[in-house]
C-alpha cells in the first residue's frame, strides 16, 4: 500500500444479566507486592484545553489523580485541544500518544515520550484532506499490530453523503446530520503514513472505536451512535481474524446507554472494558473473559472530572517518577 509523508508542524451475544444494582464484580488479579508493573489512565478535563492528565490504579478498580491532576503535555496544534488522549507503548519501548486537537478539525495530534514527562515536539496528521464532505476527526485510537508490524490508527469522521441509509438517525449540528463511520491510517515510522481507509461499517453510526488482540482473533470495541428515533449510544463488539480486519457484524449491546469512550484493559484472565457515562458525570466498567458475556463491576472509583483515554501497563518506576 502507497505511503505518504505529512507535514510536521508548529446480543452475537446479550446485556449481562444484572445491570442494575446487583451488580458484582469479576475478581480481577491485581499487581503482587513489589510487581514491576502498574496501571495509569490517560485523561483529559473540561474540553481539553489543559491537556494531558493521569490516573493510576494498582488494582485496574480504584483510580487516583497522578501528581494532584496536573496536564503534562499542553496542546499545540489544530484548534489547540487534546481530547480523547490515546496511549499505546511500542516495541521500542517509547509511548505513542494520539488526540482530538478540535472539534472539526481534519485530523490528529501526534507526540512521542519514553517517561511520559518529556514530549517530542507535537505534530498534525491530517488524514481524508482530499476527500470532499468531511466534517471532523474524533477520538482517533492508536494500536499496535504486532503482526503486521506497525501502529494503527483508528477514527471516525462524517463524511457528508456517505451512508444515507442511517443519515436521520444522526446528531444534528449546523450544517446537517452527524453520521460517522471508523476510517483508519497506519505507520511503521511517524512520518509516513499509509492513506485513510474505511476501517468498520457496521451499517450503523459509530464512533470510539478500540481493538485488542484476544488469542488469535482481533476484538474491536465500537460505540453504537444512534441518537433517533430511539437513542441508543452504547457499546458493542465485533471480531476479526486479525487487528487490519476485516471485522464481522456487531454484537448487542453489552454496556449501558448513552456511555462512550471504551478502553479495555487486560487484568489476569479478564478483560476490563471502562466506559464514560458522560450524561451521568462518572465511570463504569464491564469485565468480560470472552467478549460474549460481560459482568457489571461494581467497585470501579475514578477521580472526579475524568474524561476518557486510555488505561494501559506501565513499568512501576515511570509511574513513581510521574508523581515526584
Amino acid at each position: 500500500m502507497t505511503r505518504r509523508a505529512w507535514p510536521t508542524p508548529t446480543r452475537l451475544t446479550l446485556v449481562a444479566v444484572g445491570l442494575a444494582a446487583a451488580a458484582l464484580s469479576v475478581a480481577a488479579q491485581p499487581p503482587a507486592p513489589g510487581r514491576p508493573e502498574t496501571y495509569l489512565f490517560s485523561y483529559f478535563t473540561g474540553n481539553g484545553e489543559d491537556g494531558l492528565h493521569f490516573a493510576r490504579s494498582e488494582d485496574g478498580a480504584r483510580w487516583r489523580r497522578v501528581a494532584d491532576g496536573r496536564a503534562f503535555l499542553a496542546p499545540a496544534v489544530g484548534t489547540r485541544l487534546m481530547r480523547d488522549p490515546s496511549i499505546v507503548r511500542g516495541p521500542d519501548a517509547r509511548f505513542h500518544l494520539v488526540w482530538t486537537t478540535g472539534w472539526w478539525d481534519h485530523g490528529f495530534g501526534v507526540a512521542h515520550s519514553s517517561d511520559l514527562q518529556q514530549w517530542t515536539d507535537q505534530t498534525f496528521v491530517p488524514v481524508l484532506e482530499e476527500t470532499t464532505g468531511v466534517q471532523n476527526v474524533w477520538a482517533p485510537e492508536i494500536h499496535y499490530d504486532a503482526t503486521a508490524q506497525e501502529y494503527l490508527v483508528v477514527w471516525a469522521s462524517t463524511i457528508a453523503g456517505r451512508f444515507p441509509e442511517t443519515v436521520e438517525g444522526g446528531d444534528e449540528r449546523p450544517g446537517g446530520r452527524l453520521n460517522h463511520r471508523l476510517y483508519a491510517t497506519t505507520t511503521k515510522d511517524f512520518v509516513t503514513w499509509t492513506p485513510a481507509r474505511l476501517f468498520y461499517d457496521g451499517g450503523f453510526n459509530a464512533i470510539d472505536g478500540v481493538v485488542v488482540h484476544d488469542g488469535a482473533r482481533a476484538v474491536l470495541v465500537v460505540k453504537d451512535e444512534t441518537r433517533y428515533p430511539v437513542a441508543r449510544k452504547h457499546l458493542r463488539v465485533a471480531t476479526a481474524p486479525s487487528m487490519a480486519g476485516p471485522y464481522g457484524g456487531a454484537s448487542a449491546a453489552f454496556s449501558p446507554d448513552w456511555v462512550e469512550g471504551p478502553t479495555v484493559l487486560r487484568l489476569g484472565t479478564t478483560w476490563r472494558i471502562y466506559y464514560d457515562e458522560y450524561t451521568r458525570k462518572r465511570y463504569g466498567a464491564m469485565d468480560t473473559r470472552d467478549f460474549r458475556t460481560f459482568t457489571p463491576v461494581a467497585d470501579v472509583a475514578f477521580p472526579e472530572g475524568m474524561r476518557h483515554g486510555t488505561a494501559f501497563s506501565v513499568p512501576t518506576a515511570i509511574a513513581d517518577a510521574l508523581e515526584r
